[in-house]
């Protein structure tokens, strides 16, 4: 399976993190889980978005249009 650009920070970030309490551990785990939701959703969202400006624009490539949506290296 592929790591996600979520999944890979996280992981390296672990390592720089001591949790004092197992609650701390637990919300990580929570913060994780959220961020994963939210990308997917984004993704989701923004190919959504892409095929809709195709079929109404025409010939737009993904990285034009993630460009003009996320500002480029932003």
């Amino acid at each position: 399976m592929k790591q996600t650009a979520v999944e890979w920070l996280f992981a390296h970030l672990l390592p720089f993190l001591e949790f004092s309490d197992p609650k701390e551990r637990e919300h990580f785990r929570k913060c994780l889980a959220e961020a994963k939701e939210m990308d997917k959703e984004q993704m989701i969202q923004f190919t959504n978005n892409y095929l809709r400006q195709i079929y109404e624009v025409g010939e737009m490539t993904i990285e034009d249009f993630y460009n003009e949506t996320y500002g480029g290296d932003k």
